[in-house]
């Protein structure tokens, strides 16, 4: 297996400067890096990373040691990225994909994890402060948290989308933590909470994958607001520390809740170069804005929770039937619904890539015609 620096130089031999890519995505002064290029898969560019990705992209969530067979399927079959976290499978995920890279070269595909501690550290601390303090000084801050949500629109039907049950607890806390974080933000251990939790969690998720690098690394994972992008310098210190060690190429976010904000706040920041959100037929038109300032930016956008909202799937109750309607106006044709979501995604001018939990043989065979067939559309 190469190592990051031994493949660094090998692949700028094959680089070639990239001037506009698909889909209208605009690149500038970019190089572009390919991995397991086939015919039969699109490939785009992700933002100034010049990674050409597939159009369809592997989520980790229920990759497992003893479910990963469609994965390397995948990979015969053109796809080139896989996406990963401590959280999924409370690190089997990675586990995993440490036997997908004993089975296919680590240099044919792309690789992230993320920091999935972060956020819920940094709620923890200051719900633990928040207990302590009186009542009237919690009812106080909680109206504050509330108004900041309220203020953005934040828990909007149409923005929320309410992917899992807790997600609306998970805006709350956050919410919260950024009201107190200029109150009581003086009470944290910053370099060991935030700076030092980031350096382990990676160190952590390089044993359990069994490799020496990150291509992208995500932290937050999971944020719910601009202000844990912009208010926190000791995750972009941790990145710095990481790269120069090799150990991450490239830093991004994912985000379900507030991803207009989010992305906002990932082009503001000039440390972002990926950013993975909620993005799909119920809540595009609030991130319009902030797609574009992305693009602008040459940040790469992966959609995430593209399918959800349309199809119920395992254990979800009923869909509304609207957002169903308004899938099948925008996208015609004999698909199956989850295939519609994601050729929406894929014919989006601002969007690089759509990420698919793909759990088996037939969801690799369904999801990845797609790429081209956006292209024909």
């Amino acid at each position: 297996m190469k190592t990051r620096r031994a493949f660094l130089k090998t692949a700028g031999g094959t680089a070639l400067a990239l001037s506009t890519g698909c889909s209208g995505l605009a690149q500038s002064a970019v190089t572009q890096e390919w991995r397991n290029r086939q015919s039969g898969m699109s490939y785009r560019p992700l933002g100034k990373t010049g990674f050409m990705v597939s159009g369809v992209v592997m989520g980790g969530n229920e990759i497992r040691p003893e479910n990963y067979d469609h994965v390397l399927r995948a990979l015969d079959s053109g796809l080139n990225y896989l996406d990963t976290a401590p959280a999924y499978g409370q690190g089997e995920s990675e586990r995993a994909y440490a036997k997908v890279i004993k089975a296919r070269n680590r240099d044919t595909f792309f690789l992230n994890s993320k920091v999935s501690l972060w956020d819920d550290n940094r709620k923890e601390l200051f719900q633990q402060i928040f207990d302590k303090q009186s009542e009237s000084e919690q009812k106080k801050l909680k109206t504050l948290a509330q108004d900041n949500i309220e203020a953005k629109r934040a828990a909007d039907p149409d923005y929320l989308v309410n992917y899992f049950d807790s997600q609306i607890g998970e805006l709350e806390a956050a919410a919260l933590s950024n009201v107190m974080e200029m109150k009581y933000g003086h009470l944290i251990d910053r370099d060991k909470n935030y700076r030092q939790l980031i350096l382990d969690s990676v160190d952590q998720s390089l044993a359990r994958i069994e490799t020496d690098h990150l291509d992208i690394l995500m932290c937050p994972h999971g944020a719910s607001s601009a202000e844990e992008l912009l208010n926190y310098p000791e995750i972009f210190e941790a990145f710095e520390t990481l790269k120069k060690a090799g150990k991450v190429r490239h830093l991004g976010v994912s985000a379900h809740s507030d991803p207009a904000g989010v992305l906002e706040a990932a082009v503001k920041s000039k440390q972002y170069a990926v950013a993975m959100v909620a993005c799909n037929i119920v809540n595009h038109r609030r991130l319009s804005s902030a797609l574009k300032l992305a693009a602008e930016a040459q940040l790469g956008v992966i959609s995430m929770k593209v399918a959800r909202p349309v199809y119920p799937g395992p254990g979800r109750g009923a869909v509304d039937a609207s957002r169903i309607a308004a899938l099948n106006a925008e996208v015609g044709g004999d698909w199956k619904l989850p295939q519609k979501a994601y050729l929406w995604a894929l014919r989006h001018p601002h969007i690089s890539a759509t990420i698919s939990n793909m759990v088996n043989h037939q969801q690799v065979q369904d999801n990845l015609i797609l790429p081209e067939a956006a292209k024909k559309a």
